[in-house]
């Protein structure tokens, strides 16, 4: 994606214990609690371990970014202690960790079993949220096929759905306006080819999709400017005058509809066809 990612704030508890992870002491005499300290030293072995040691240790690692430790030891509560909330607790953070080192398939897995295990838990909206972030990152540039895209809209919907008042829901919104973008940019990007092959009626069909389906994103001008192309090179000088206007309704100070008029005006100047460029048209994709 050409946004920029902001990481999903962790729950609250797991900032809690992030932040106490923080104060221990690895020096000796300094009041640490020895069984941190005999994780460490031998991971393997967690039978010993209160869940609140271990649970803490975990977010001890992730805060290092040693992220197979942090999910090794939050396994270890899930299994040591099976009952306690910390446990529950534990089965996010992992699912939160694999996140963080974009294992997106084992995250989703893990989200996937926490919702289903635990409906009501305190932050099952974070649950859905990250699962949601978890498909959305994985969207794949506009010029490639947008199955992704289409499972990431869904998953932030359901987000919106479930929690329409939370803060997860508004960056939800705003990452599904950037997907439709990036599904309308796949609009053109086919139309465009089948434009260039001559294959007239199927490029309409797409640019016509992207006016219809996609009115808010930012490829309509084009869009509109390109069935205005298209119809005069099938001899439909009214439908393309129709479209042109349309276009300069709506985007009066478009440079695509300058092209557009001067395409059906007779000495009408043209945009500067540098603008059309490859560096212009991502420019544009970007803001």
């Amino acid at each position: 994606m050409a946004e920029t990612m902001i990481r999903p704030i962790l729950p609250a508890l797991a900032l809690l214990l992030l932040t106490a992870c923080g104060s221990f002491s690895f020096q000796q005499g300094t009041g640490q609690d020895p069984s941190l300290v005999r994780r460490s030293a031998a991971p393997a072995d967690a039978s010993d371990q209160s869940p609140e040691a271990l649970y803490a240790a975990g977010m001890q690692e992730l805060r290092q970014n040693r992220y197979q430790r942090a999910v090794d030891l939050f396994d270890s509560v899930e299994r040591e202690h099976p009952y306690s909330t910390w446990a529950t607790n534990a089965k996010l953070m992992v699912a939160y960790t694999e996140y963080s080192r974009n294992r997106y398939t084992e995250a989703i897995g893990a989200l996937d079993r926490f919702i289903q295990l635990h409906p009501a838990h305190r932050d099952i909206a974070y649950a859905y949220y990250l699962r949601a972030l978890s498909q959305y990152e994985q969207i794949n540039d506009a010029e490639r096929d947008q199955r992704q895209t289409q499972i990431a809209m869904e998953a932030l919907q359901d987000v919106v759905n479930r929690f329409p008042d939370s803060a997860y829901a508004r960056d939800a919104r705003l990452k599904m306006d950037l997907a439709r973008d990036h599904l309308a940019g796949r609009e053109m990007h086919v139309g465009r080819w089948y434009q260039r092959q001559g294959l007239r009626q199927a490029a309409i069909g797409r640019f016509r999709r992207v006016v219809e389906e996609y009115q808010t994103t930012n490829h309509v001008p084009e869009a509109l400017h390109r069935l205005t192309e298209i119809y005069i090179s099938l001899g439909l000088t009214e439908e393309a005058r129709r479209t042109a206007s349309v276009l300069g309704h709506n985007y009066p100070g478009s440079t695509w509809y300058q092209d557009s008029y001067a395409l059906l005006v007779e000495g009408a100047t043209p945009a500067t066809p540098a603008r059309q460029g490859l560096v212009t048209r991502t420019l544009n994709w970007l803001f």
